[in-house]
């Protein structure tokens, strides 16, 4: 099976590729400015990201390597333009790919909120039908998404995508607890706050520890 461990970084350059094919098609493929540019993007965006022409420009050489995105130069010009290759890679039609597009540029997500974002790619006619299309996309060879255990105090289960590794996953569930967390924290009191607290720090260090493996890991790539 393939195996694919995209970092946050290399998750958000691909969706951002995937996103602008659909909703401004004139302008794509997309130069490295404008892709920055989407990347940082205060707007849509879950978490909100800085990122650097350098760090963007490395994200785009590591998914070329992983055939997922590749170099364009449009006629008489020598200015390159990037694309990606999930449809192609993974034989996705509109509906699954901007499903797929939007938990790579927002986490983990239920169906009812895939279908209100996902208007402007794909108009999904039911919420039925975007959780018919996300176990497609689970049952995909290799699997691409995959649906989450039901949170406390929650009506309906999220879905996150497997670009990342289910460790991605891990992660962006600790820091959905932490939020939580917090909430809560301002209803209780007592022993319970501080319990919760000391839930959160440490939940905090885990989050912390993950980045800085991840980070080191993606420098490595590159020495």
């Amino acid at each position: 099976m393939i195996e694919f461990n995209l970092c946050p970084f290399e998750a958000r350059v691909l969706g951002v590729l995937s996103e602008k094919q659909f909703l401004t098609p004139d302008v794509y493929p997309l130069s490295l400015n404008a892709i920055v540019n989407a990347s940082n993007q205060l707007s849509n965006r879950e978490p909100v990201m800085s990122l650097s022409e350098e760090t963007v420009e490395a994200c785009l050489k590591r998914l070329q390597d992983n055939h997922l995105a590749q170099t364009y130069y449009p006629a008489g010009s020598r200015v390159a333009k990037f694309q990606h290759m999930l449809r192609e890679v993974f034989s996705l039609d509109d509906a699954k790919l901007s499903l797929v597009t939007l938990l790579l540029l927002r986490g983990p997500q239920t169906c009812g909120e895939l279908r209100g974002r996902t208007g402007r790619m794909y108009p999904f006619a039911s919420v039925d039908s975007v959780e018919r299309s996300l176990n497609e996309l689970a049952a995909h060879e290799p699997p691409l998404t995959m649906q989450l255990p039901r949170a406390p105090g929650t009506k309906e289960a999220r879905w996150a995508h497997l670009l990342s590794g289910e460790m991605a996953i891990e992660r962006q569930e600790i820091a959905a607890g932490m939020s939580v967390g917090s909430n809560a924290m301002v209803e209780g009191g007592g022993d319970d706050r501080v319990t919760r607290l000391e839930e959160e720090v440490n939940q905090l260090k885990r989050e912390v520890a993950w980045l800085t493996e991840e980070l080191l890991k993606f420098k490595k790539q590159f020495e």
